[in-house]
């Protein structure tokens, strides 16, 4: 599917990126390729992040190559060849022309010369920035280009000395997201708010699991993503407590709660969204004193995401409130602080915050710079997700509390003056959620 973003963005990251890297150097970054899910039958394609952030190009078995300052061209792509045969099969394919004409090569070649070519286009070179120890097939064939080179050192031919990891400069650039990625990742949002809205409007007692993620894939199917950006979570009762569930297999009963975290994959970009609500429309005295803990928490939380903030601030600040609103409820028996330093919290909440997001749900990036929690800057999304989760199996509560889980989770764009939370119109106040589902 041709991307929603223009050529022109992904020519200007490979130009931001080549500027980066030493001189006569050179980077590999190679695509995804297909993998087999049974018999005759393979997984649905996604290309990998790396190589999509820099080309816009979405077919697999293809390697790009950076060489900054090459006279011949900087960017060269090596892609599958047309095939008409294969193409009755298994769809068009660009080629080396159509990536050259459509995606910005300034040189493209068939794949099945890359041997032929790679050692040429290395000679010279003093640095690789490669992506080591990610796919053994690349380092084993980057390896025979660096032996072929050496191989012809008689003949003048120098072999790069020094071999980087890429993801440090590539993975900091797309911790940052630009003005157009973050309307995509708002869009993903929206779309992704809908679909949860569809979930609640949709639910009862009665229904299963599955049916009720039927209702949210189909609201991204029909909104032009195809692909979760994630295997949808859809656990009812004490399923909620068990925080990857994807069997969604079962019932969803009355008197329970129900909760779903799922989000859609527009363009690459990740939206990511918990909601948790009653599978009847109203909650429960327990259910409700524990959800407004976790609502309170995470608004909070929210308004500390500013430029600024240290990240791991706002993990401590949700970990404050939850065990004070533990031991208020009596869940949790002693001194808050001693508590905290003790983290008996973590037998009701055993996660972090949140984690970067964008075109990975679990987006890179650093969280630390130099050893320390780096502050947040203008650009970042992050999700906000706090939550708690009583076991069913926890005997030293009281039974009334046992099987309940919650967890509330938007993404945050920081902004220049603070942030813009890019899923906020899926109702999460009580009144809101049970509004909704009585009408």
């Amino acid at each position: 599917m041709k991307s929603l973003l223009d050529q022109t963005v992904f020519a200007d990251r490979r130009a931001r990126l080549m500027a980066q890297m030493q001189p006569k150097s050179i980077a590999i970054v190679p695509s995804a390729q297909m993998w087999p899910r049974n018999r005759d039958v393979d997984y649905a394609f996604r290309q990998d992040s790396d190589f999509y952030y820099l080309t816009g190009f979405d077919e697999p078995n293809a390697v790009l190559v950076m060489i900054p300052g090459r006279e011949e061209g900087e960017t060269v792509v090596f892609c599958q060849d047309r095939d008409p045969e294969m193409e009755i099969w298994h769809g068009y394919r660009a080629g080396p022309e159509g990536v050259k004409t459509n995606y910005g090569a300034d040189q493209a070649h068939p794949i099945d010369l890359i041997d032929q070519q790679m050692p040429m286009l290395l000679n010279g070179c003093d640095r690789i920035y490669f992506a080591i120890g990610c796919d053994e097939g690349l380092d084993a064939q980057v390896r025979g280009w660096l032996n072929a080179i050496r191989a012809q050192a008689r003949q003048g031919a120098v072999p790069p000395t020094e071999m980087v990891m890429l993801d440090h400069l590539l993975h900091e650039m797309r911790l940052f997201k630009s003005p157009e990625e973050a309307d995509l990742m708002r869009q993903a949002g929206e779309i992704s708010a809908q679909a949860h809205v569809r979930a609640m409007q949709q639910c009862h007692p009665g229904m299963t699991e599955y049916q009720l993620e039927a209702e949210i894939t189909h609201h991204f199917a029909v909104n032009r993503c195809r692909q979760a950006a994630y295997p949808s979570i859809v656990g009812g009762g004490d399923n909620a407590c068990v925080l990857h569930y994807t069997d969604n297999a079962e019932v969803l009963n009355d008197g329970d709660l129900v909760l779903i975290d799922a989000g859609c994959e527009l363009d690459y970009y990740a939206g990511d969204i918990t909601r948790t609500f009653p599978v009847n429309g109203v909650f429960s005295a327990e259910q409700k004193a524990l959800y407004q803990l976790v609502l309170d928490a995470q608004e909070a939380c929210i308004d500390m995401v500013r430029p600024g903030t240290p990240w791991n601030a706002i993990h401590d600040r949700s970990v404050e409130l939850i065990t004070a609103g533990l031991v208020e409820l009596g869940l949790l028996q002693g001194d808050v602080e001693t508590l905290i330093e003790d983290e008996a919290y973590r037998e009701f909440y055993m996660h972090r915050i949140g984690h970067w997001l964008g075109m990975d749900v679990h987006d890179v990036g650093d969280y630390k710079v130099s050893g320390d929690w780096r502050p947040l800057e203008p650009g970042m999304v992050m999700t906000v997700e706090p939550g708690i989760y009583v076991s069913p199996f926890n005997d030293k509560v009281e039974e009334r509390w046992r099987g309940i889980g919650i967890r509330i989770e938007d993404d945050v764009l920081v902004t220049e003056q603070g942030c813009e939370v890019l899923t906020a119109s899926v109702p999460k106040t009580i009144e809101e959620i049970e509004a909704l589902m009585a009408g």
